[in-house]
């Protein structure tokens, strides 16, 4: 297994849809502690704003705000997990076993 510290962020959770297409992915390449470092501050902020919008009048755009920064900490998130779960090993589809292992 590759050392924690050289793990990467790969790029596959989407976030806020349109129906059912997203209209962003979290970037491959990012190093999984600056993407959590990220989803930290972006919790954060959104943890803030939802507390304004909870005890003030007239603050739905802060909940508004809230809502996507928690989307954007929870796609952070969930794409470092999916860094740091290792894939299982692929094996031969019926097709490839006919084949030998130099192609």
């Amino acid at each position: 297994m590759s050392n924690q510290s050289d793990l990467k962020t790969i790029g596959f959770t989407p976030f806020l849809y349109n129906s059912d297409q997203a209209y962003f992915n979290v970037r491959s390449g990012i190093p999984i502690i600056d993407a959590l470092s990220q989803s930290s501050d972006l919790l954060y902020l959104a943890k803030s704003f939802a507390e304004d919008a909870a005890y003030t009048k007239d603050t739905d755009r802060h909940a508004w705000a809230a809502h996507y920064l928690t989307v954007m900490g929870k796609a952070l998130i969930d794409d470092v997990i999916q860094a740091l779960i290792p894939r299982p090993a692929r094996t031969k589809t019926e097709s490839e076993e006919d084949f030998p292992e130099s192609l």
